[in-house]
């Protein structure tokens, strides 16, 4: 447990200097010296890329940290082959996704060549992109899995996040051009991969051929490996597409510049669901211990703990960056650009709220015998978020992007929690997690009725004054009525420090 503590703490240190440089690169380089079309290229080439990666890794990345128990020979570096496994699937899905995107060049361009011909003439520059994201994922599962999560995490959060601004700022000096930026994304991801890759070999000796025997000797394990691979393939398809729709719907019918201010809008609601990714790593191990031993009193209270200390906190990350979008906009190069994009923040912010309080409860269903649901619902979630950004996005434009998200992602997780709490017998919230809800609300609704009726003399001064108010006073209430035991503990163990 002390090397797993270790890692965890350092992952996560890193997971948050990867996000201050990601804030620099965003809101004072992109947004100062790129037009929204070439902010909106870069997202749409990474996003196109980040698409191509999970439909084409097969499964990979779920089946390397189910299964590698079953290959590794105890107290010995012996796989029996199973990183080539982990090698050469990936590359037979890059191979056959990217014969499928060769093959949809015509129609692709034809959908997105009237608002968005620049992405069309860098149309193939996603393969390598993808490529090289492709294996900079595989190997850092791999390390995962190897106990050693500190440098993989780092290439991702900081070594990318770093090329990427020097990569901008390149190019808003123009020593690099247009071709020359997009050239520089394939060599940066490239770098990651081979970092990744250099260090896994560094860890590990890697069989360059199977393990036939081994396989021939463990037939069961093998069709479970291709029913669990077969069923994550099925449904890759559907979950990572909807989370990337609305970019691309807001690229093939507004445009890059439209894409390249929603990306920003989208960046800035990230923030709220970012304590979750933590939380996860904590809970969801414990989660998957409970539901083997058939705990489902231990499962419902760590469900109930997690809904209700990350709608807490997202909350109130939600409400801070509400409280001070006019002042984040107001600091932002070129902020009036940006702003047409205010309401997209709020509406992007609690679709991430909803996201951080209920993935608890998608990690449940999965690793419950019930998992052959979530196929359905991600097929549900698909389904929805498609016909609903093609209604909404021509008539609202941004907006409807963003309701777009918020309505898919509210009924997936509405389905997830209607199916989880009859067929596993979990209870997901408690009372204090509706109280949290009804405090929200109401400095969300006291924040708007103070910009309705109380004059803005200065910026600054008013955003100061509302934040030191609302977020001061809702965390006066929320410690004071005990609504989170937990942060309670933290700040009365702070405070007797």
């Amino acid at each position: 447990m002390g090397v797993i503590a270790k890692q965890s703490i350092r992952g996560t240190i890193v997971t948050y200097a990867g996000i201050a440089v990601g804030i620099i690169t965003v809101f004072f380089v992109q947004t100062r010296f790129l037009t929204t079309e070439e902010i909106g290229l870069a997202r749409v080439l990474i996003d196109a890329a980040t698409l191509f990666v999970g439909l084409a890794q097969l499964g990979t990345n779920a089946s390397i940290i189910r299964f590698f128990p079953y290959f590794k020979e105890k107290d010995s570096v012996e796989d029996h082959g199973f990183f080539f496994w982990a090698m050469v699937v990936p590359f037979i899905g890059f191979i056959l996704f990217a014969l499928i995107y060769w093959a949809c060049h015509v129609p692709l361009g034809a959908w997105f060549g009237e608002k968005s011909p620049l992405f069309v003439e860098y149309y193939y520059f996603v393969l390598p992109i993808a490529f090289f994201m492709l294996y900079q994922s595989i190997c850092e599962t791999t390390c995962n899995v190897l106990m050693h999560i500190v440098l993989p995490r780092a290439v991702r959060e900081l070594v990318v996040r770093l090329g990427l601004l020097a990569l901008y700022l390149l190019y808003a000096f123009r020593v690099l051009s247009m071709d020359g930026f997009v050239i520089g994304l394939c060599c940066n991801y490239a770098l990651a991969a081979l970092i990744n890759l250099c260090y896994f070999r560094a860890l590990h000796p890697v069989r360059l051929q199977p393990d036939w025997n081994f396989l021939r000797s463990n037939l069961t394990l093998v069709r479970r490996y291709l029913v669990y691979t077969g069923f994550l393939i099925v449904s890759a398809m559907t979950t990572v597409l909807a989370p990337t729709l609305s970019s691309f719907f807001v690229t093939a019918k507004m445009g890059l510049d439209s894409t390249g201010i929603f990306a920003i809008a989208t960046y800035m609601a990230v923030m709220v669901s970012v304590p979750s990714r933590s939380v996860a790593a904590i809970a969801s191990p414990q989660l998957a211990h409970a539901i083997k031993e058939q705990d489902s009193e231990q499962c419902s209270f760590l469900m109930r703990q997690v809904t209700r200390n990350m709608l807490l906190i997202g909350g109130f990350i939600l409400l801070l960056i509400w409280v001070n979008i006019d002042l984040i906009f107001h600091i932002l190069p070129n902020g009036t650009t940006f702003a047409q994009a205010k309401d997209v923040v709020l509406i992007l912010g609690v679709s991430q709220l909803v996201l951080a309080s209920f993935t608890i409860c998608l990690t449940a269903l999965n690793y419950s015998r019930f998992y052959a649901f979530s196929l359905l619902l991600s097929l549900i979630l698909t389904v929805s978020a498609l016909l609903l950004n093609n209604y909404l996005v021509p008539r609202f434009g941004m907006q409807g992007a963003a309701f777009s998200n918020l309505l898919s992602y509210g009924l997936y997780y509405l389905l997830i929690i209607a199916t989880v709490v009859p067929l596993c017998h979990f209870r997901v919230v408690d009372r204090n997690w509706w109280y949290i809800a009804l405090l929200l609300i109401f400095l969300f609704g006291l924040n708007t009725l103070w910009q309705a009726f109380v004059p803005a003399l200065n910026i600054w001064f008013d955003s100061i004054v509302r934040s030191l108010v609302l977020i001061g006073g809702g965390t006066l209430i929320a410690y004071k009525t005990k609504l989170s035991p937990e942060i309670n503990v933290q700040i009365t163990q702070w405070k007797n420090k």
